[in-house]
Parts: structure tokens; C-alpha cells; sequence
């Protein structure tokens, strides 16, 4: 699968607002607060380009599975399971 997003591209500071709390047990758990926030963001970019791609192509799939369930598939002679 192809990467979602250019991996080398240079670091750009943000300021971001983060429940004070979470950040503070964050912190003195060692985690590397920048890897986390860049680790959820692509999961949520991934995801939302996921319902983009679905929403953009529903009439096609929703086309191939009508044909698919009146005529059926190449192989449906030829499965043996």
C-alpha cells in the first residue's frame, strides 16, 4: 500500500490545546508527545480519505454488486469450495 502522506517532508511547529491532564501522564510516561499526535493524525487522515474514496465511488460499487448479484462472477463455475 502506498504511503498517505510524504514521510520525509520537513517538521512544521504547531500549538495545539491537549487536556492537561492526559498531556501531564503523557509526559511522564516517556511517550514522545510529537510521534503520538503525527500517529493519530495519519490514522485519522487515512480514515477520513477512506470515507472520501467510498462516498466518491458508491454508485460504481453499488452498480458492480447489482450486476454481481443477477449475473454472478467469472469464477462462480470454476470454484471448487
Amino acid at each position: 500500500m502506498r504511503p498517505i502522506y510524504q514521510a520525509d517532508a520537513p517538521k512544521r511547529p504547531v500549538n495545539l490545546s491537549l487536556n492537561s491532564d492526559l498531556l501531564a501522564m503523557g509526559k511522564e510516561l516517556g511517550l514522545n508527545l510529537s510521534s503520538v499526535a503525527e500517529e493519530a493524525l495519519a490514522y485519522a487522515v487515512s480514515a477520513r480519505l477512506a470515507e472520501r474514496w467510498l462516498e466518491e465511488n458508491r454508485d460504481a460499487i453499488e452498480a458492480y454488486n447489482q450486476r454481481v448479484e443477477g449475473q454472478g462472477v467469472f469464477s462462480d463455475g470454476l470454484r471448487t469450495f
